[in-house]
């Protein structure tokens, strides 16, 4: 994986992908309490952001006071069995957190807690809006004061703005969407409803699951399964759905029409599990079609098929049993230096990925070996772990990534640097090959991208330059470029 969060240690931001957020909500209608559930399900979507987490619950019934805790780090580090003991309720969301837009502080993490006229909102959001400094302008002019520097804040006051012309919370979460531009799942919690809503285009992915009589929000169906819920179906995009008392009730009138559809891919090359099932489609499914198109495409003589840990096992799997050519793992990666091992510096960056991940000499030695990414950013770890390889004996390295070329920067969520710090901008394949060090070098065909996700309309906006919807025009990263 050219991701050098993963490698260098998740506060390491500067460079690799990365990808905004997970959320997680839980309503159980016996008024058991959740936070438990919760914590389980975010543990389960820890991947999907390590920087920070929290979780808010309330009471149905009774005053309806919401209670949160958010820090710093990962679940496991944030919460204890005395912490949950102190988050009763039967209604909560969760969060974690990988910032694209805004700053990597505390004010930041999320659920954010928002009392108002009408009671207390609680909003966990998962992608990035490209109209976000237009709807902060429009909020600032009648006077509002903002606590963070994130997307979900500005979401929440436009709920909270347009539920006091509103019969119902669902209905202010619905006039809100129409004012957003560009990628949100949201979970939603109101004094007595729980609410999910998915962006019109479907870019981030989100998911109902029922165990007993508790339903559950979750950006992945593998959080459903670690607590033992039953997987019910998808939020499709443009949905907005209401857990209430009285169950689950849809409203789709802001879907748009299948065809105009934009998943991002890249849920499916690599930010999802493989074990998640989204939109139909499985995960691992998915990269095993990118394994076996790359093996069709792309062939090449060799005596063993690698992938980098973890995202690239299952496309090298996919090509080992197109290709008839040998599966193997070439390296061991320690799993306990990943948020505390951190050189925040280029000229460190050749030692972390040794510390990350050390080769297996036996195996590669002497060996003609195919080495699966899913994807190639800057190159800087491409170029180390093909110098590892060599170094433990692999007589040829060929490179094989399961992505297309990264040509543009991403507006939606996904942590895709400008266009002049990616390594195939202005560069020809035969040029990045040269740069990487490996013996030769093959993307996934653009075309095959549908392939690989069962004709789901997908984003290919960081391969194409071709959005669903048009970038914005102002910086909302920090490194625009028009």
């Amino acid at each position: 994986m050219e991701n050098d969060n993963a490698i260098f240690g998740t506060d390491e931001l500067e460079s690799g992908l990365g990808e905004e957020c997970g959320v997680f909500g839980a309503y159980d209608l016996d008024g058991g309490d959740v936070a438990s559930t919760i914590y389980y399900g975010l543990l389960a979507l820890q991947h999907r952001g390590q920087e920070s987490c929290g979780i808010a619950v309330t009471g149905t019934d009774g005053p309806r006071r919401v209670l949160s805790h958010k820090s710093m780090g990962l679940v496991n580090e944030s919460f204890t069995h005395d912490t949950l003991e102190k988050l009763p309720g039967d209604m909560g969301v969760g969060h974690v957190r990988y910032s694209t837009a805004g700053g990597s502080t505390r004010e930041n993490a999320q659920p954010l807690v928002l009392n108002y006229v009408k009671g207390t909102l609680a909003l966990a959001h998962n992608g990035n809006l490209v109209n976000a400094p237009e709807l902060r302008r429009e909020l600032e002019r009648t006077g509002a004061i903002f606590q963070t520097t994130i997307d979900t804040e500005l979401i929440a006051y436009h709920i909270a703005r347009e539920r006091l012309n509103s019969k119902t919370v669902e209905e202010a979460v619905g006039r809100a969407m129409d004012k957003l531009r560009g990628a949100f799942s949201l979970v939603i919690m109101s004094p007595r409803k729980l609410i999910g809503a998915r962006d019109p285009f479907g870019f981030r992915p989100l998911c109902i699951g029922r165990r007993d009589n508790t339903y559950m929000l979750a950006s992945e169906s593998c959080a459903l399964d670690t607590v033992g819920a039953e997987f019910v179906r998808d939020v499709m995009p443009g949905e907005i759905v209401t857990i209430s008392e009285g169950g689950l009730v849809s409203d789709t009138s802001r879907a748009l029409p299948r065809e105009r559809e934009a998943r991002c891919v890249f849920e499916y090359i690599y930010f999802a599990r493989p074990d998640s099932i989204i939109d139909g489609m499985s995960v691992y499914h998915s990269r095993m079609l990118a394994g076996k198109y790359l093996a069709i495409d792309s062939p090449v003589d060799a005596d063993l098929v690698v992938g980098v840990p973890e995202s690239g096992n299952v496309a090298a799997l996919g090509y080992s049993l197109q290709s008839g050519i040998p599966y193997g793992t070439a390296f061991v990666k320690n799993a306990y230096v990943g948020r505390t091992f951190i050189k925040p510096r280029q000229k460190n960056r050749e030692t972390s990925v040794g510390v990350k991940l050390n080769p297996i000499r036996e195996a590669v030695e002497g060996k003609r070996v195919i080495i699966i990414d899913d994807s190639i950013v800057r190159g800087t770890t491409s170029d180390r772990i093909i110098k590892i390889l060599r170094e433990a004996g692999a007589r040829e390295v060929h490179m094989r990534v399961s992505s297309p070329p990264f040509l543009w920067s991403c507006y939606f969520g996904t942590d895709v640097p400008a266009r002049t710090q990616l390594l195939a901008y202005n560069r020809s394949i035969e040029e990045i090959r040269s740069i990487i060090g490996s013996d030769t070098l093959a993307y996934l065909r653009a075309e095959r991208l549908s392939d690989i996700v069962g004709g789901l309309g997908i984003c290919r906006g960081c391969f194409t330059g071709d959005y669903p919807t048009p970038p914005p025009e102002e910086d909302i990263r920090g490194e625009f470029e028009a």
